[in-house]
């Protein structure tokens, strides 16, 4: 019979690999696109997204995608139809962006719920960096917006 040492690393391994394979996959939408119920042309036309709205990858099968939107429904997409640029979408009723990621610091811009922006940079100590399209920058708390 093996003591419980003997099993310590390997139930550390399971642990490490659970920790990996949970991370989370966020792609931007590329252009407007029809998502489905199926992967597949023929299945049931569920609703059009919007071009830079940012999506959560759940599983790749060949050339579709199974996604979680924004509003946390599952469906279908063309794997062509998807970005590497990142994207975040404003959760929060309003959420002000700050010049530097720090609740003290002066107002970059503010941005309403459901405005897309481009991820710029990591999320970090609670902030993430993203820029407006027109152009202006700022961190914006983490627990304002959804895609990362």
């Amino acid at each position: 019979m093996r003591s419980a040492f003997h099993f310590a690393p390997v139930a550390a391994a399971l642990v490490l690999f659970a920790g990996v394979a949970q991370a989370i996959d966020f792609r931007s939408v590329n252009e407007p696109a029809i998502l489905y119920d199926a992967p597949s042309v023929q299945a049931k036309r569920l609703f059009i997204i919007a071009p830079g709205t940012p999506v959560e990858v759940v599983v790749v099968l060949d050339k579709w995608v199974k996604v979680r939107d924004p509003n946390g429904s599952l469906s279908w997409i063309e794997a062509r139809q998807l970005a590497n640029t990142r994207t975040v979408l404003v959760s929060s009723e309003r959420a002000i962006a700050r010049r530097s990621p720090d609740e003290a610091a002066a107002v970059a811009f503010e941005a309403v719920k459901d405005v897309v922006l481009e991820l710029t940079g990591s999320a970090s100590n609670g902030w993430v960096s993203v820029r407006h399209r027109d152009g202006a920058s700022g961190y914006l708390r983490v627990t304002d917006v959804w895609g990362l």
